[in-house]
């Protein structure tokens, strides 16, 4: 890493540092009650963003959680999946009681 012979000056660190500047945040007027608001941001005095209820504090506000569970919809491959393993758990079930049934015929002769 490269190491400096010198150490720098006042003035060149001023010059350096002439456009560091610090700028005022934007700020708008919230369209439903007038108070002033950070560009982008959801109101903190009534809850909304660009006319929507977003927070808890708005009248009206629907959590999210409801609207999801609403679009949930079956799935098919799934069920597609379910079937053979049903029907090879039978067969073993089937082949298992012909076993049982043999062994106690053996034993009662």
């Amino acid at each position: 890493m490269a190491v400096p012979k010198k150490r720098t000056g006042h003035s060149a660190q001023g010059k350096r540092r002439s456009n560091w500047k610090a700028t005022k945040p934007t700020t708008t007027k919230c369209p439903n009650c007038g108070a002033v608001v950070l560009a982008h941001t959801v109101c903190t005095a009534c809850g909304q963003y660009k006319g929507k209820v977003v927070s808890r504090k708005a009248e009206g506000f629907v959590e999210a959680t409801e609207v999801k569970e609403a679009k949930k919809a079956p799935k098919k491959a799934v069920k597609e999946i379910e079937a053979p393993v049903v029907e090879e758990a039978k067969a073993e079930e089937v082949v298992e009681t012909e076993a049982v049934e043999a062994v106690e015929e053996t034993i009662e002769e």
